[in-house]
């Protein structure tokens, strides 16, 4: 069975300017690791035909097996770019600007105890009579009414650290 891949000049142009590979390297590549193509038709479980690729600083493309391993994929080596080079693509790539000043402002910044409520897949009635946390104080932090103490943030480093211990050690009677 043949492969064929499909793209217009333009595109990849582009991608050689975003990515500093072209689709005719990165099909060669997946060609020489026996895929078909980048996504095989009807194909749902995409874990059947994807492998994961990544590019050294040399500019030599590699599979990454399962096992963390590293193969050589039979591209021709790219030209490494300077690190001003790739700051010039990234910028160049509408997708992917930086933050401005405005932008960040607008944004809200999680509550790290949130984050860490949502990691352990807690409720916050779960997660403050686990960790014995007044409810209103840790509904106060998560929605950033205040901010944990010096001890309270100690406190959810050790929880993040180890929380089943933590638990544990709050279940145990004292004496």
């Amino acid at each position: 069975m043949t492969t064929e891949f499909e793209w217009d000049p333009d595109k990849e142009a582009a991608n050689i300017q975003k990515h500093g590979i072209s689709f005719t390297q990165a099909a060669a590549a997946f060609r020489a690791a026996g895929y078909e193509s980048f996504l095989p038709a009807g194909l749902i479980d995409m874990s059947k035909k994807s492998i994961f690729a990544k590019m050294r600083r040399n500019g030599t493309l590699v599979r990454v097996k399962d096992d963390g391993s590293e193969e050589p994929m039979p591209v021709t080596p790219l030209a490494p770019r300077t690190e001003q080079e790739i700051e010039a693509a990234a910028l160049a790539d509408p997708d992917a600007q930086p933050l401005r000043d405005a932008d960040l402002k607008r944004m809200r910044r999680v509550p790290q105890v949130k984050t860490l409520r949502r990691a352990l897949g807690l409720t916050q009635e779960e997660f403050a009579a686990r960790y014995q946390i007044p409810l209103g104080t840790l509904r106060d932090w998560e929605q950033g009414r205040a901010e944990p103490d010096q001890p309270a943030r100690a406190y959810l480093k050790v929880i993040a650290r180890d929380p089943e211990r933590v638990h544990r050690m709050l279940q145990a009677s004292p004496y």
